[in-house]
């Protein structure tokens, strides 16, 4: 496959997609449910303009986007609003797929099958014995601590005039399938809990300890978080059974808006130099965490939580970019 992208090159894929579900979409609101259900919802649209557009153009799902706004603005269920996450993830990210396929824009193949094959189990273990376990409002705050320590680390290294970035991960051996598999185990339960996650969980060590470029680790991550989300979405519809109404209308009112602003972002992000990408995560992850601060309002004891998750991420990205892979 031809990494590089085509001059004018044609998105098929992308296109034959966006047609089949726009015209799946318009048949059920025509024929079945109607339009009224989109007037009800439009908060949730806008969020997912938004939050579609981060997934399709960086390492973070549209849940990173979705999840604070759903559960503590719109005051949505946090089962409700993972089960959203991952079913309209996997129509945005989907398209945003396609279109880095159609573009022939750079993937680390390794990376993406040895992590998606440790995230499959992942999210299976995180929805059965982890999900029912864990406080929504710690877990967020751990979520935006850790990415903050992570985008603190990746400016460090950023700021390194002499630092080299690869396109591919450097004689590939068992040691790094063990690594990528292990962190795509603890990215798929992280995913499992908020319909995101191990894209950017694994984006961090492809970053700093492998030193891939960003312009090859976020398509790959995109397809990453692809694969994973229509795991999820079959999960909850078809096997746990929990995929209800409210997840089901808020699903159909935002497709219409995530299959033309994720590819979008996609695009965008495929014309940017690395340097740029890398700026864009950092003001995404400095929003995200200080937005989760505004809105939760952490007592003391999360306070002291949300600091030492920040100084340990801190620690362990600093740690993984000294390492020298042998």
């Amino acid at each position: 496959m031809n990494d590089k992208p085509t001059k004018n090159q044609v998105p098929v894929r992308y296109l034959l997609f966006l047609i089949t579900v726009s015209a799946a979409w318009i048949y059920y609101v025509s024929f079945v449910s109607g339009i009224d259900f989109l007037e009800q919802r439009w908060p949730a649209m806008l969020t997912m303009a938004f939050g579609s557009f981060i997934a399709g153009s960086s390492p973070e799902g549209s849940a990173a986007i979705a999840y604070p706004v759903f559960t503590l603005l719109l005051k949505i269920p946090p089962d409700i609003t993972r089960n959203f996450a991952f079913a309209i993830q996997s129509i945005g990210m989907t398209s945003a797929s396609l279109i880095i396929l159609d573009l022939r824009l750079k993937i680390e193949w390794n990376y993406v099958k040895f992590v998606t094959f440790g995230g499959i189990f992942g999210l299976v273990f995180g929805t059965y014995y982890v999900v029912p376990l864990v406080s929504p409002v710690l877990a967020k705050l751990f979520f935006v601590s850790l990415w903050l320590s992570f985008g603190v680390a990746l400016w460090r290294e950023n700021r390194r005039p002499a630092r080299v970035v690869f396109d591919s991960i450097e004689n590939f051996g068992r040691s790094d399938q063990i690594r990528l598999l292990a962190f795509g185990l603890i990215g798929g339960i992280i995913s499992s809990i908020f319909g995101t996650g191990i894209n950017i969980f694994t984006f961090c060590l492809m970053a700093i300890y492998y030193r891939i470029s960003e312009k090859v680790a976020t398509p790959s991550s995109v397809i990453i978080m692809t694969i994973e989300t229509i795991l999820g979405f079959f999960l909850h519809a078809q096997i746990l059974g929990d995929f209800g109404t409210e997840s089901f209308n808020l699903w159909l009112a935002c497709i219409p808006v995530v299959i033309f602003f994720a590819p979008l972002g996609a695009f965008v992000m495929s014309k940017l130099p690395r340097q740029r990408i890398a700026q864009l995560l950092y003001c995404i992850l400095i929003v995200q965490f200080f937005g989760a601060m505004w809105v939760i309002k952490p007592s003391g004891v999360q306070l002291l939580l949300s600091f030492a998750t920040l100084a340990a991420g801190l620690a362990i990205f600093g740690y993984l970019g000294r390492l020298k892979r042998t």
